[in-house]
């Protein structure tokens, strides 16, 4: 027990996180949770703003900020509706190509999906 708890522990403390009393981890942050192919709006951007995908990928966008965003492709083939803060927005890429994206309620919002 006590050497998973010094693990754990120590895990943590590389990671930059808080270690818990047991050894469990505290709470991670949301650049670190999210899955490979997730895109954040924060502070008025999105990260990464460029992500490369494999055809069949799906790529999820978050709202993390506290104002509503959306994600519109520069070729009409995707669109949300307007994001709340947390709420997410999903499009599996089927095809290889550049795929440009803004955010239609704040315009120096952009990004691109590569899909090789």
């Amino acid at each position: 027990m006590f050497r998973r708890m010094m693990t754990a522990a120590l895990l943590a403390t590389a990671l930059g996180m808080p270690a818990m009393a047991d050894g469990a981890m505290g709470p991670m942050t949301m650049a670190a949770a999210e899955a490979p192919d997730t895109i954040v709006m924060k502070n008025f951007d999105f990260a990464p703003m460029a992500l490369t995908v494999t055809a069949g990928t799906t790529v999820t966008w978050r709202n993390m900020d506290e104002e509503p965003h959306t994600v519109v492709s520069a070729d009409g083939l995707f669109r949300s509706s307007a994001l709340d803060t947390k709420e997410t927005f999903t499009f599996k890429f089927v095809k290889a190509g550049v795929y440009k994206y803004v955010c239609s309620i704040h315009p120096k919002m952009v990004g691109t999906i590569t899909v090789k």
